[in-house]
């Protein structure tokens, strides 16, 4: 079920009989029609299997099934909101981003340190973000949460992209990632705890990247 954007901060779903979503506990704004809401324990398609991995990562963000008919407007704490459509493909997004997501999606996690190895584990300490990233997988449509806004950049084998970590949200398409060292001006001036570190992502894809190197 695609989501309708109402403006840059809260997106819509309608949802009806056989349907489901999920969302982030609390990011239900307000809703139409008879609409239930129940803790999720079974952490999407994922299983208990997908709960557990997020558990280990400290990322267990709770959700709430959604399930009815009816239209249901999602936003959380002002953030901006942006809406990725799956035909098929995996979007790789850090767990406290995600705002809600298709039922239909087959969910996830994916172990960090294995793409990156050392460098991978040294992202989670020095970022703040997990070892673990959650995946989304199928055709459905998934909100995101941003600061600032999202901008979809291009990944290509002559092109990698170098991200802050901080303002890291979501990647999808054959993607690597390694964490990459980059001492410059921001370090000789004492700004150096954040952009001394670059997330290179290199392959063929996209990675959404927000406006803002704060913390959800």
């Amino acid at each position: 079920m695609p989501f309708t954007t109402l403006n840059s901060r809260m997106v819509e779903a309608r949802i009806g009989p056989g349907q489901r979503l999920f969302s982030q506990r609390g990011a239900m704004l307000a809703y139409r029609g008879e609409v239930s809401f129940t803790p999720n324990i079974q952490g999407g398609q994922g299983g208990v299997g997908s709960m557990i991995g997020r558990r280990i990562a400290g990322e267990a963000t709770p959700l709430m099934t959604v399930e009815g008919t009816g239209t249901v407007m999602f936003g959380h704490g002002g953030h901006h909101v942006h809406v990725v459509d799956l035909t098929g493909e995996t979007l790789y997004v850090e767990a406290d981003r995600l705002l809600a997501f298709d039922g239909s999606l087959h969910q996830g996690t994916m172990f960090m340190g294995s793409q990156g190895g050392v460098m991978g584990m040294v992202r989670g300490q020095v970022t703040g973000q997990g070892l673990f990233t959650t995946t989304l997988k199928g055709v459905g449509s998934v909100a995101v949460m941003a600061h600032g806004g999202v901008i979809e950049l291009p990944i290509t084998p002559q092109r990698p992209v170098h991200v802050d970590p901080q303002a890291y949200v979501a990647h999808r398409g054959d993607v690597r990632n390694k964490l990459s060292t980059a001492l410059g001006w921001r370090d000789m001036v004492g700004r150096g705890s954040g952009e001394a570190f670059q997330l290179e992502l290199s392959g063929q894809g996209t990675v959404y990247v927000q406006a803002s190197e704060e913390k959800l």
